[in-house]
């Protein structure tokens, strides 16, 4: 049982030291810098390598940063693989595994080294193999989690999605439609230049998308009518997931300003608790624990990792645990932030684990009709509660300070 808790507890640090955004230790913080220096490193030596002055001059060099980074790489995905089951809770691991190697993550954090290996087992597929290589790119994308700036795109994304396929389907209903009129109408006059319907969708393609390579064209009156009108519902077409962006962006926005017009703020002052040898509370499940009437656990802090109690959590030696209570308006932890739901609040009706929330922002309490709620993650918000929400980096600023 030691034995698993030892292995359990090292995937919890080996977890969070791969997590992209989990700063709470220099050695997290070093090595979310490594990882993005190696995968920019890898990328602009892959990009000067293109040159040949420079390669002839630093090809050495590239190729060294080349074998280091993709090593990294590896381990990385290695890393990745063994924490899985930290990633995907509730799986065995077996289960937890397949999720992450068949998860887009997963299969762009596999293209990012095996391609460079490949090429020794199977020569003949070398160019492509290079080509997979550019893969790798994709994973600047989890340098999202340092900014919710950027977690905005994929949130907009996200909510837009149905009607961006939708416009994407007409886009593509047009377009088939375009290449077989013209495909009609132009191939007796140019068979050699609109020879199938293939060619005839490459010319509607470009015509559409306002691309307009000049390739191909329609030299017959009604091609070139047909043409014209095509051209019109190019540009109008290629407007709509551009408008359906826009929108989005913009509701977003507006989302973030109601928040800051709606919500009623004051600061709460909590309490900071650590467990030392001795204590009662220790090898206790945090349901097991009687707290006094109108107190509840809000947070637990284990070896840097920031945990919303659940009921089956288990107290350990060390642990340092931030208590709130009702009727106390005197303690040690600062500049938590009450925000009562109105109405018309975005908050109001929804689920807490379908917020859309700062990563670095935890929902501590909720009190309703003078009762204490623990945040669970299917528990509806109501008009009138009372949400108290803490950011990481105030609490990182906080756990720095001796404990009373």
């Amino acid at each position: 049982m030691e034995k698993n808790s030892k292995w359990e507890n090292t995937q919890k640090k080996l977890y969070a030291m791969v997590s992209t955004g989990v700063t709470d230790s220099t050695l997290n913080q070093f090595y979310d810098i490594f990882s993005t220096l190696a995968l920019v490193a890898n990328l602009v030596c892959a990009f000067a390598a293109t040159f040949e002055n420079l390669d002839a001059k630093y090809g050495t060099l590239f190729d060294y940063v080349d074998e280091i980074t993709v090593v990294f790489f590896a381990i990385d995905y290695v890393l990745r693989i063994i924490t899985a089951n930290q990633q995907y809770k509730g799986y065995t691991t077996g289960k937890a595994i397949g999720k992450y190697v068949t998860s887009g993550y997963g299969i762009i954090d596999l293209l990012s080294f095996l391609p460079h290996y490949l090429p020794t087992f199977f020569p003949a597929g070398a160019a492509v193999f290079r080509m997979l290589r550019v893969v790798r790119i994709f994973r600047l994308f989890r340098i999202n989690a340092y900014s919710d700036s950027l977690s905005l795109i994929g949130n907009v994304l996200s909510k837009k999605k149905t009607q961006l396929l939708a416009s994407v389907f007409v886009i593509v209903l047009l377009i088939m439609a375009s290449s077989l009129c013209m495909y009609s109408v132009e191939h007796d006059a140019q068979p050699d230049v609109f020879k199938n319907a293939f060619t005839a969708i490459w010319w509607a393609t470009s015509t559409l998308l306002t691309v307009g390579y000049g390739d191909i064209y329609p030299i017959t009156p009604m091609g070139q009518f047909l043409g014209i009108i095509i051209t019109f519902l190019g540009v109008g077409l290629v407007a709509i997931p551009t408008g359906i962006i826009s929108a989005g962006f913009v509701e977003e926005y507006q989302l973030a300003t109601r928040l800051a017009d709606i919500e009623r703020e004051k600061d709460v002052r909590f309490i900071k608790a650590s467990i030392d040898p001795g204590d009662a509370w220790i090898g206790k499940t945090i349901s097991e624990i009687a707290m006094p009437s109108g107190s509840i656990i809000a947070l637990v802090i284990r070896e840097g990792e920031t945990m919303v109690p659940r009921g089956d959590i288990e107290i350990l030696l060390g642990d340092k645990l931030i208590i709130c209570a009702e009727s106390a308006t005197e303690g040690m932890l600062e500049d938590v932030k009450e925000v009562i739901l109105g109405r018309n609040h975005p908050w109001n009706g929804q689920k807490i684990k379908d917020l859309d929330i700062s990563r670095q922002t935890f929902i501590v309490l909720i009190e309703r009709d003078g009762r204490t709620i623990k945040p669970e993650g299917d528990l509806v918000l109501l008009e009138g509660d009372k949400v108290l929400i803490y950011t990481k980096e105030n609490l990182r600023k906080y756990m720095k300070e001796p404990l009373f």
